[in-house]
């Protein structure tokens, strides 16, 4: 019996294309399909739920549809442009390599090894779906012909419930600091551009919010910009005005969002923005740099800036803190648009275009 199989380099938990591909595969099998995941490299957390890409040869059924979850460079590329079955590619962006030039060799080569993926599977691919109209915008330039756009699925939408104990001790940090309470959720990566959130704490600090803190939340993805982000905080005297957490269960995370005064997001490349509907879901204001999908993911719910200069960010969020009725509205606005976004019924939406391709193939 054919089926829909998803080929990804690794299967994370708590991660956004390794939820997407669980809800994916979670969404094919409740229709009826039969659907296994294939990795790469195995993850002890997932292992469980998949197979070596190569035993998939000998499972190989007629008429069968594969799915390509690319957001990373992987052998798993050239061997499925080698595979005679018709191919999706499901896309999660691609940082530019320049981003991690002046930090990393390894990330750098590795990011323009991800990119000639995306070209060479270009004319093997049958549809391409984007996780939002930029990225699909880098499908049609780099060759793909069909496109279709459907956000990033999520089992968490809508929010968890806060972790109590989590929860008690983020409010005493942030009180003990007494100003603005700052959150910036990402994995610590230059297109991030966290530095560019310490810098306009900075500004804000020096500028009438002189007990302004932040949160950062995220893995460091690459460790040298990691460690000079902590290097830069404790250079601008910001040590203790600044935590930088990762590891987070989803409802310590969801804490994390209920205790903040506004999710900053500063990123210079950004495909989607997870954190982004998880702080309008959560209630949280957004002040982002309107670059890359941004302004399509927050729409009119949240404040967008054309820059990211210091002290354009912190007048943005000092401004948007003392105007009680923006924020309200702000807030409203950004719990509606959260659901208008789709995320609980995206793998359900990538799902049916999966299966009207399988159609395809299977007559």
């Amino acid at each position: 019996m054919s089926g829909i199989h998803q080929f990804v380099p690794m299967l994370h938990r708590r991660d956004a294309v390794g939820e997407h591909v669980r809800s994916l595969r979670d969404a094919l099998v409740a229709a009826g399909v039969d659907s296994c995941i294939y990795t790469e490299l195995p993850d002890p957390d997932t292992a469980g739920e998949t197979a070596h890409f190569a035993a998939y040869a000998d499972r190989a059924e007629d008429g069968d549809l594969l799915v390509y979850q690319l957001a990373t460079a992987s052998v798993l590329a050239s061997w499925l442009a080698a595979r005679p079955e018709r191919l999706v590619v499901n896309y999660h962006s691609v940082t530019p390599p320049e981003f991690f030039a002046r930090w990393s060799n390894g990330i750098t080569r590795l990011q323009a090894a991800c990119l000639a993926d995306r070209a060479l599977l270009a004319p093997r691919t049958e549809l391409g779906i984007a996780v939002s109209a930029f990225d699909e915008a880098e499908l049609a330039a780099a060759g793909y012909r069909r496109t279709a756009v459907v956000p990033v699925a999520s089992p968490s939408f809508p929010p968890v419930a806060p972790d109590a104990a989590h929860a008690d001790g983020v409010a005493a940090w942030r009180r003990r600091r007494g100003g603005v309470a700052w959150l910036s959720v990402g994995r610590l990566a230059p297109n991030k551009a966290h530095h560019r959130t310490l810098a306009a704490l900075f500004a804000a600090r020096a500028t009438g919010d002189p007990g302004a803190s932040l949160r950062i939340v995220g893995a460091p993805s690459e460790p040298s910009y990691a460690a000079a982000l902590r290097r830069y905080a404790v250079s601008l005297g910001l040590e203790d005005a600044v935590a930088f957490v990762s590891g987070l269960t989803g409802p310590e995370l969801a804490a994390e969002y209920e205790a903040a005064d506004v999710l900053v997001m500063l990123s210079e490349h950004e495909g989607f923005g997870v954190p982004l509907v998880e702080a309008m879901a959560h209630g949280t204001p957004v002040v982002a740099r309107a670059g890359g999908a941004v302004p399509e993911v927050v729409g009119d719910a949240g404040v967008l800036l054309a820059g990211a200069g210091p002290r354009q960010v912190a007048a943005a969020i000092t401004g948007l803190a003392a105007d009680r009725g923006r924020r309200e509205a702000l807030v409203a606005a950004g719990r509606k648009r959260a659901v208008a976004l789709g995320i609980d019924g995206a793998a359900g939406r990538v799902a049916g275009l999966l299966a009207s391709v399988w159609a395809g193939a299977s007559h």
